[in-house]
């Protein structure tokens, strides 16, 4: 059963990469670029010093989430990285609210290729690679014509190598050499269910609100004005949200289709935004938005299967919360 999913025992147990080149990639240069993105994203971008970076949600003026974005400070201009489906989505909304700002946009995608290096043995291919294995989440370093840094897109171990487009072929080769295996998207969405990373347009859209997603690192409460913030606040002091996402076990061996709606004594408990098998854990594991009053540990009905309701993973640590 693991042989079937390609790479799958790699991005658990050893080092794995993936292609993800579709991945938009927003320049931002001029003055003004880190108080704009500070003005329309939910983190702290002002305080990140050049090598550092955040996990920010930026919001409708009506507190729904549009895109979720990795921002790092390269120095001499921003990058913001974000999923293959909101790149012109995000690339739009910044560009519609630079008006007197000094501050350009330019869209770097199809320049720049990325591979995501993921799982245990990950630091140490990239050592073998003389490349840099930035150990703060969010953070960065350069690396030959590229930068590595340390965001994984499976909730593990792992990183986002960003090279021109035409070196990828050889930076894969180098991977390869190194240890590194090749993984299927499969492989890396199993693992990132396994370990209960949500992922924007799966399990986050703009059907929801921040505090619903269950992702509060990626909001400063002490940063000042942004867009969607009086939503955000509102909702911190009223308390006032009836759903939250949070993973699942459901055993069985067949994954339920995302919207699929749990029951408990005939009322919805949860509805399903994302799954797949496990067979590592010989179960179903899930990502689903479940209703405030069921808590981590509680057993849901799912058809002839129980699905029990799991603590959400860790937070990672935010630049503003570390000591300087």
């Amino acid at each position: 059963m693991i042989e079937s999913i390609t790479g799958y025992e790699a991005v658990r147990e050893g080092a794995a990469w993936l292609d993800v080149s579709g991945r938009g990639k927003i320049r931002v240069f001029g003055e003004d670029r880190a108080r704009l993105l500070h003005a329309m994203s939910t983190n702290e971008v002002q305080k990140l010093a050049p090598g550092e970076g955040c996990y920010a949600f930026f919001l409708s003026a009506q507190g729904r989430v549009l895109t979720d974005s990795y921002i790092l400070n390269l120095g001499d201009h921003i990058l913001v990285d974000t999923e293959p489906e909101t790149r012109a989505r995000l690339y739009e909304h910044l560009d519609k609210f630079i008006i007197a700002d000094d501050a350009t946009l330019e869209d770097a995608t199809d320049g720049t290729a990325t591979i995501a290096l993921s799982g245990p043995a990950s630091e140490a291919v990239l050592r073998d690679l003389g490349a840099p294995a930035p150990r703060v989440d969010n953070s960065h370093g350069a690396w030959n014509s590229g930068i590595v840094a340390r965001i994984s897109l499976t909730g593990g171990v792992g990183f986002l190598m960003m090279v021109p487009a035409e070196e990828k072929q050889g930076l894969i080769a180098k991977l390869e050499a190194a240890g590194a295996r090749a993984a299927s998207e499969q492989a890396f969405r199993t693992v990132r269910l396994e370990h209960g990373k949500p992922r924007f347009g799966e399990d986050i859209t703009d059907r929801y609100l921040t505090q619903e997603t269950n992702q509060m690192h990626v909001v400063s409460f002490s940063k000042g004005c942004y867009l969607g913030q009086e939503i955000v606040e509102r909702v911190r002091s009223r308390a006032q949200i009836h759903r939250r996402l949070l993973p699942l076990r459901i055993d069985s061996t067949v994954a339920p289709e995302a919207g699929l709606k749990l029951q408990v004594g005939g009322k919805d408990a949860v509805e399903i935004t994302s799954a797949a098998y496990s067979p590592a854990l010989g179960a179903v594991v899930a990502l689903g938005y479940v209703r405030s009053e069921f808590n981590p540990g509680d057993v849901l009905g799912a058809g002839d299967a129980a699905a029990t309701v799991l603590q959400a993973p860790p937070a990672p640590t935010a630049v503003s919360e570390l000591s300087r």
